[in-house]
């Protein structure tokens, strides 16, 4: 059974994105909020460090540069679903002075996730857009689309004027919410889900060639993550669905087909935050819900009795989204729990 230990290090309205950061040789990490309000660099215990920029918000992601010290990639202006059309990827810059420099690297309306994927020595920039536009609030008449772009190596030329060139990788995809890089093997993977299903974007095997696309589930889904959670060799599929949905459910692959093995007894409404990888005591999966009982809940798999197991790590505290690094040999998760503007840091332990 797993349980946390809760700190709360922070309470930014709205918190919504998080993302590791190596900055000046040490170990760091980032909240970002959703709506207007600051971006946070923290120490691994939770100390807020520095703010990064106080406004416009509308953070859906960040990443790092890999190769660079501190700078990284964010989401900016995307508020919500009906208020992302100014929506853009910014390059923060630090300086010696903890403070950054922000430019446009590309204006993508209604861009909500998106990532670095390495393959063979070259970086790509992969983005996924919610939906390509709308007349109306909640109109989802035009599908969302995945955006894929070589990252050069210096990304000093790009600004609002000079903005790097994406190319559309796959269309049609509708409600396009979920995205987890995952690896196979060597080779690092995205996991997209969309009304139309999960699939897995597998980038080019040397420079020039075409990406792979599989899909993997037409179920209609709005996060998904890969993990071999009972340790046999072969990934499972977690599965949030649908788009903001209420279900959560563990396929595996049989066959040439992944079918469903377990599900969540209790309907979770707005399942959101999504994590799977490795912990201390082994193989696990974290998911949080945003409304209703507004859990944060661990996944696993016992071989004595051979089946799925689900411990509460936190109630009533709508997570957004959740992240896991290990520090002083402890399992450590940060989660914007959005709903009750709270950022906190668990020490994950096994009882």
């Amino acid at each position: 059974m797993l349980k946390a230990e809760k700190k709360v290090i922070s309470n930014l309205t709205k918190c919504y994105s998080i993302a590791p950061l190596t900055y000046n040789g040490s170990q760091h990490f980032l909240v970002a909020a959703e709506k207007t309000d600051r971006c946070i660099l923290f120490d691994p215990e939770g100390n807020e460090e520095a703010t990064v920029w106080t406004e416009p918000g509308g953070v859906m992601s960040m990443v790092q540069v890999p190769g660079t010290n501190g700078q990284f990639l964010a989401t900016h202006k995307f508020y919500s679903p009906n208020d992302s059309k100014d929506a853009k990827i910014i390059i923060a810059t630090p300086d010696e002075s903890w403070t950054w420099d922000i430019r446009t690297l590309v204006c993508l309306p209604h861009v909500h996730r998106f990532d670095i994927i390495e393959s063979q020595g070259s970086y790509y920039l992969i983005a996924c857009t919610l939906k390509s536009g709308h007349a109306y609030k909640d109109d989802w008449s035009m599908p969302g689309k995945v955006y894929v772009a070589q990252l050069p190596g210096d990304l000093s030329p790009y600004n609002e004027e000079n903005q790097l060139p994406m190319t559309v990788l796959k269309d049609g995809m509708l409600k396009n919410h979920g995205y987890y890089k995952v690896a196979v093997g060597d080779t690092q993977t995205c996991v997209i889900s969309c009304e139309q299903g999960v699939f897995q974007f597998f980038p080019p095997a040397q420079s020039g060639a075409d990406w792979q696309i599989n899909q993997l589930l037409d179920t209609p889904a709005s996060d998904a993550v890969l993990v071999d959670l009972d340790s046999d060799g072969d990934k499972e599929l977690v599965v949030l669905s649908p788009f903001h949905g209420d279900t959560i459910r563990i396929y595996k692959k049989q066959g040439a087909d992944f079918s469903p093995v377990y599900e969540y007894p209790v309907k979770s409404p707005f399942t959101h935050a999504i994590w799977g990888g490795m912990l201390a005591c082994g193989p696990a999966a974290i998911i949080g819900h945003r409304q209703g009982e507004r859990n944060l809940i661990a996944f696993t798999y016992s071989r004595e009795d051979g089946s799925y197991h689900a411990d509460i790590l936190d109630k009533d505290c709508g997570p957004a989204n959740v992240m896991h690094f290990s520090y002083n040999n402890e399992d450590i998760l940060i989660s914007t729990n959005r709903e009750i503007d709270e950022v906190a840091r668990y020490t994950i332990s096994n009882i």
